[in-house]
This record gives C-alpha cells, sequence and structure tokens, in this order.
C-alpha cells in the first residue's frame, strides 16, 4: 500500500551544516500543521551532519544522500525529485521558522488561489543582535512584480508555492544560477501565478560566516545581475548584461557607485524600467527612495559630492524627501573618508 501523500514537503540542501541543522528541523518539528514530510538532500558534507540527521527520530523527516557534491541547486532538485507534498516549502539549513509559518503560508494560498508562491518577511539575527527585514511592507504581488525587476526582495527560507507550479519548473532550480538560484525560481514561476507576500516574520534568517550570502557575495550578485539581464533582455538589448549586473550590485547588494557616471548610469538604467512600465503610483515611489538610497550611499564614501548628485539626478528622483541639509551632512562624512583613505594611503 502506498502511503498517503503529505500536504507539505520541504526541500532542503545540506552541506557542512552540523552547528545548525538540528535546530532548524526542530522548528519545522514544531509546526502547528503537522502534516508534513522534511526531504533533505546531504551533499557530501564534510562534517557530521549525516549524524546529526540520523540522530533525529521522526518519521517525517527524510534523508536523500546526493552520490558527489553538486552545489544547493543540485541538492534542492534531488530532495525535490524526492517530495511528495501538493506544496512545496523551501528552507535553508541554517534558518529557524516560526510555528505558526505552515499555518499562515497554507491560509493565504487558500485565500489567494492565483498566487503561486507566498513568502514572508524576516528577522536576520547573528548571536544575539537582531536586523529587521529591509522591505517590511512589500505584500502587494503588482509591487513584487516590479521590485524584482530591479532586485531579489525574497528570501529562498520563506518561500512556500504550489506543487504543480513548482514541478512545471523543468530543472526545479538551474544551476547556471548559482547563488542566484532562488532569484530565477521566482521569476520563472511568474509563468504559472502571483508571487505574495506576509508581512510577519515568520522566519529567522541567521546570518554567520560560513553562510552563503557572506561567503560568495560576488557570485550572487553576478548571477542575480545574470537573472535582471535575461528579464531586460528585451528592452535593453545588447546593454541588458551591464544593466543587470549595475542593478545587481548597486540596488540589491547595496554597494555606493564608484563615481558619478556610474551613478547616472544607474538612474538612466531605472528610468526606462518606469517609461516601459508605464508610470504607475508604485514604481514611481518606490524608485525614487531606491535612486536617493543609492545616490546617497556613494556620497558617504566620498565617492562623488552633492553637486553630482544634483547633475546626475533623474526627473523621476525628484528631491525625494531628501533636504539639502542631509545631503551637506552625508557629504561631510564622504570627505572625512575620503580622507582617511588618502591618510592611509600615503603612510603605506
Amino acid at each position: 500500500m502506498t502511503a498517503r501523500a503529505p500536504t507539505i514537503s520541504v526541500v532542503m540542501a545540506a552541506y557542512n551544516g552540523a552547528a545548525f541543522i538540528r535546530a532548524t528541523i526542530d522548528s519545522v518539528l514544531a509546526q502547528t500543521i503537522p502534516d508534513f514530510e522534511i526531504v533533505v538532500a546531504e551533499d557530501c558534507s564534510k562534517d557530521d551532519t549525516l549524524a546529526v540527521l540520523a540522530a533525529i527520530d521522526d518519521p517525517r523527516l527524510r534523508v536523500v544522500k546526493a552520490e558527489r557534491n553538486g552545489g544547493p541547486a543540485a541538492a534542492r532538485n534531488l530532495a525535490m525529485s524526492h517530495a511528495r507534498g501538493r506544496f512545496i516549502v523551501g528552507l535553508d539549513q541554517d534558518d529557524l521558522c516560526h510555528p505558526e509559518r505552515f499555518a499562515r503560508q497554507l491560509a493565504y494560498l487558500d485565500a489567494h488561489p492565483d498566487v503561486a508562491l507566498v513568502c514572508s518577511t524576516i528577522v536576520m539575527f547573528e548571536g544575539e543582535t537582531e536586523r529587521h527585514d529591509p522591505y517590511p511592507d512589500l505584500t502587494d504581488p503588482d509591487a513584487i512584480d516590479w521590485t524584482m525587476g530591479l532586485l531579489n526582495p525574497l528570501a529562498w527560507s520563506t518561500a512556500m508555492m504550489r506543487g504543480e507550479a513548482a514541478r512545471a519548473l523543468i530543472p526545479f532550480e538551474r544551476d547556471d544560477y548559482r547563488f542566484a538560484e532562488d532569484f530565477d525560481l521566482y521569476t520563472r514561476i511568474r509563468a504559472h501565478g502571483r508571487i505574495g507576500r506576509i508581512a510577519e516574520p515568520l522566519v529567522r534568517y541567521r546570518l554567520h560566516p560560513g553562510g552563503a550570502s557572506q561567503a560568495y557575495e560576488e557570485g550572487m550578485i553576478r548571477s542575480a545581475g545574470k537573472v535582471l539581464a535575461d528579464r531586460h533582455a528585451a528592452l535593453f538589448g545588447a546593454d541588458a548584461a551591464e544593466a543587470g549586473l549595475l542593478l545587481s550590485r548597486h540596488a540589491g547588494a547595496g554597494y555606493p557607485p564608484p563615481d558619478a557616471a556610474t551613478l547616472t548610469r544607474c538612474g538612466s538604467i531605472m528610468a526606462r524600467l518606469l517609461a516601459a512600465e508605464g508610470g504607475s503610483r508604485f514604481p514611481q515611489e518606490s524608485s525614487r527612495a531606491l535612486w536617493w538610497r543609492i545616490a546617497r550611499s556613494g556620497l558617504r564614501t566620498g565617492h562623488y559630492g552633492v553637486t553630482d548628485i544634483l547633475r546626475a539626478r533623474p526627473a523621476f528622483a525628484g528631491r525625494g524627501g531628501t533636504a539639502i541639509p542631509a545631503l551637506l551632512r552625508d557629504a561631510a562624512i564622504g570627505t572625512a573618508r575620503r580622507a582617511a583613505r588618502q591618510t592611509a594611503t600615503l603612510s603605506l
């Protein structure tokens, strides 16, 4: 007799996760909805991850061993090939679920039949230090769609998707987009339904030196840039790769533009996207706020001055609620940092 398929399958890639994976799985076992399975693809760890998993006595945990280390996309694909649930949950080996996570997300999907994937906000933590989600109010599917054309606002460990939509993705994740394979998945799953987001932190996202987001940041920036280039290829043509990488580095990862010319280029890219969108209210407001965030980051690092910002400012940016005194304070910080760098260089 074939066992009944669970409502939810959690797919997890595990590699050298012995330090945190037990706490992660315990947070799943504590869910108020017990009808789930956890499918862990063990990606040839060099630590005691397998032993930690073997010590967990719960029939809902299934461990599949990879034949060779293939990276996160290959491991998630392996886990997905064994997943039986009507809904698929993404979760990394070091993050923690709120006990009501599954219940809240299932209720959302029941209430929104047009949504294929729903995420939530997060709380980022490192030891006792916490940081709040950078997009706490981003919940409207139209707003999510627009934001995903500029950066990735979604955390993989908060994703729950309908099984039929997830299984329609062949492959489930693409290793060509390593370290941004989740962003690529969100973009592709839009062909099967909308994306929603719950304005409640249903996951605690662990920050630590061994985490992929910190260890492989440059790879993430480049792969996310490739996702954006694919999305905007028709609009930017031969310039799509450059536009995607600039958006990924300065809008997504938050790196300050190195000079006023780069800031100007970021503004022109965003202006073209807005023109193609047709000028609805949310894209205008969010783009204005984002451009000023990018502009001020370079000002505070001393890469350019207030005059450069005013010259580079695109029409959609307006003043962005930023008064000249605030810009002058940022400029003073930038001047001090630039002087400190010059002093350090001279002392070498």
